[in-house]
């Protein structure tokens, strides 16, 4: 197998993965902005709008981030670990509420970050 092949379904998964929870986050924004007033929550920092704003801009990043995975850019690369380092992190917090779920979303975090880590590198030099 050639080493340009190795690795080349890992990072698929990764970009693919990426781009669904850029869509998801994309949406998620659009409903917060939409509806800010239907949801009744506190926040530490901001309020719905804000935050609306962020999981927008989070969500076309994170698509753009996916596709930048498949031309190992580097960026993307960091971008995706880091992401999906935070969306693991965050699982812990609501392991109470649906540990089915929050065992997969990690699981899956895992993953992603395994396929960028080992096979998101560059090539070697030269090449």
């Amino acid at each position: 197998m050639d080493e340009k092949e190795k690795g080349t379904g890992w990072l698929v998964f990764a970009s693919i993965m990426l781009v669904i929870a850029g869509v998801y986050n994309f949406i998620w924004g659009i409903g917060a902005l939409a509806k800010d007033d239907l949801y009744v929550v506190r926040f530490l920092f901001g309020n719905l709008t804000f935050w609306g704003w962020v999981w927008l801009i989070v969500g076309v990043i994170e698509v753009i981030a996916g596709f930048g995975v498949l031309t190992r850019n580097q960026a993307a690369r960091w971008f995706g670990i880091t992401m999906a380092s935070i969306s693991a992190i965050i699982a812990f917090f609501y392991v109470w509420a649906a540990p089915g779920w929050t065992l997969l979303v990690i699981a899956l975090d895992l993953l992603v970050i395994y396929g960028l880590s080992v096979y998101g590198g560059r090539e070697g030099i030269g090449s």
